[in-house]
C-alpha cells in the first residue's frame, strides 16, 4: 500500500524530468541549429573566397602566358633577322 500512496510523487517527479529533458533538447537543438547556419555561412564565404582566388589566379597565370608569348615572339625574330641578311647578301651579286 505504501507504494501506492507514493506513485503519485514519484509520477510528479518523472513528470519534471520529462519536462526538464525536453527544455534541454530544444535548447541544444537550437545551438545545433545556429552552429549548423554558422558553419554554412563559413563554406559559404569560404567557396567565394576560393572561387576569387581561382579567378586572381587565371588572371595572373594569363598575365604570365602573354609575357612569355611575347618572349618568344622576339627571340624568334631575333633569330630570323641574321638569317634574313645572310640571304640578301647571298642573293647580291
Amino acid at each position: 500500500m505504501e507504494v501506492l500512496e507514493r506513485l503519485p510523487e514519484r509520477v510528479s517527479a518523472v513528470e519534471l524530468q520529462l519536462v526538464q529533458l525536453r527544455d534541454e533538447m530544444r535548447a541544444e537543438f537550437s545551438a545545433t541549429r545556429a552552429s549548423d547556419d554558422e558553419t554554412r555561412r563559413l563554406l559559404r564565404d569560404g567557396e567565394e573566397e576560393t572561387r576569387r582566388l581561382l579567378r586572381e589566379g587565371d588572371e595572373e597565370t594569363r598575365r604570365y602566358m602573354r609575357i612569355l608569348h611575347e618572349d618568344v615572339i622576339a627571340r624568334i625574330s631575333m633569330l630570323e633577322r641574321p638569317r634574313r641578311s645572310r640571304k640578301k647578301r647571298d642573293s647580291e651579286p
